[in-house]
């Protein structure tokens, strides 16, 4: 039963969070997400804040595969994969993903906090070790927390410090180690030493798990991720991703490795057991986003330059940017209620980028996380480093 006192324990909660400045305001948008969405109230911004990586969320190309899709193969599956909810399109889009990505083979899941929730439990047991970078998403962390394996942590990107871990691994006995890392760190936009971190792993004899849906579709030079970008191409062994960023902007997520790692994650993966099959019609348009990057890196290479030009003028004008050579280029503020105001006085100049604060990064490193878009024009770019300096001259954040 609902009871008062349970009531009364949620309310203190929300409001303690509002009278801190942490309260989390949904914005609703009224339009297609592209690189200007129009909100609720009818204001036309320019949005500084998506994954849309390639501008491919509301591609004609795209939309228009999904709509036959749902012609061909209906709107869902209503069924788990082993069941009744596998067709020929889901593994289409798995042997495509396979080759795109470099691998031997691909398993589909919801998403990609679903993939990595069922990737550690299904394939290690309590004589494994993970090793675990200290800035891992939320989803890496939580399927390690499902995981019965020996847990080690080491501290983000340092190369000393994970060999120490895997040292400390050795001696507690770990019967199989696996480093996890995020091929990209998505609140900061720092990417991986994916190459030193296999050289690591070769000399200790651990396996590489990479989470890339921060990567996938425009880092490297062909767009196929953080192992391209690090020469590592057709060298992993298992990367987990999502279609809900760069490629396409919908749902789904998958790991992709060694065919025994996919064949045991489809016997004993528990998201992948238990949940619906991913929507005939985003599979279909995914395949189309495929077929769009194989055929050109326009898109790739449209967004590199873009980050290149919005990262230079940001440090330029003063601000502090986190990152390197990737779209997600976050404005550091500290504080977490500046990030909030800072973000509110934005809005109002046209420019819709959100305020990003603890728990989500940790304290007293609050920002404003900017991500970097193909569809993003030279004109937009401008409006929006204008906004920024107005807006930061008016906090006292540059002068």
């Amino acid at each position: 039963m609902y009871t008062p006192e349970f009531k009364n324990i949620l309310t203190s909660t929300l409001d303690g969070l509002r009278a801190e400045g942490l309260y989390k305001e949904e914005r609703f948008i009224a339009s297609q997400q592209y690189s200007q969405v129009t909100l609720k109230d009818g204001r036309s911004v320019i949005n500084m804040c998506a994954n849309n990586y390639l501008g491919l969320a509301n591609n004609p190309e795209v939309m228009e595969a999904a709509k036959k899709a749902i012609d061909q193969w209906g709107f869902g599956m209503a069924s788990v994969r082993f069941i009744c909810g596998t067709q020929t399109l889901h593994r289409q889009l798995e042997e495509r993903l396979t080759q795109f990505l470099g691998t031997e083979d691909t398993i589909l899941f919801p998403s990609c906090f679903d993939a990595n929730g069922g990737l550690f439990e299904g394939l290690l047991t309590a004589d494994d070790a993970i090793i675990s970078d200290s800035l891992n998403h939320a989803s890496i962390i939580d399927g390690v927390r499902l995981c019965k394996a020996k847990r080690f942590r080491y501290a983000n990107n340092d190369m000393a410090d994970l060999e120490a871990k895997l040292q400390e691994a050795d001696a507690a006995g770990a019967r199989v180690k696996l480093i996890s890392t995020d091929g990209v760190f998505s609140m900061d936009g720092i990417i991986a030493q994916l190459d030193k971190i296999h050289e690591l792993a070769a000399r200790y004899h651990a396996i590489v798990h990479f989470d890339d849906c921060h990567a996938t579709g425009f880092l490297g030079e062909r767009g196929r991720g953080t192992h391209e970008y690090r020469g590592l191409f057709g060298r992993i062994d298992i990367t987990t991703g999502t279609l809900g960023k760069a490629l396409g902007g919908a749902s789904g997520g998958y790991v992709s490795g060694p065919k025994e790692v996919v064949d045991v994650l489809r016997q004993k993966a528990r998201p992948y057991l238990f949940s619906n099959s991913v929507a005939p019609a985003i599979v279909a348009a995914s395949i189309k986003v495929l077929d769009l990057l194989e055929q050109s890196t326009e898109a790739r290479d449209r967004v590199e330059a873009n980050t290149k030009y919005f990262r230079d003028a940001m440090t330029g004008a003063g601000f502090t940017i986190g990152g390197k050579d990737h779209p997600i280029s976050p404005v550091m503020l500290g504080d977490a209620v500046l990030s909030q105001k800072f973000s509110a006085q934005l809005l109002d100049e046209g420019v819709y980028a959100v305020g990003f604060f603890y728990p989500v990064v940790p304290k007293g490193q609050a920002r404003i996380r900017t991500q970097i878009s193909a569809a993003h024009t030279r004109e937009q770019l401008d409006k929006a480093i204008e906004a920024f300096c107005k807006v930061g001259k008016n906090l006292g954040v540059i002068s």
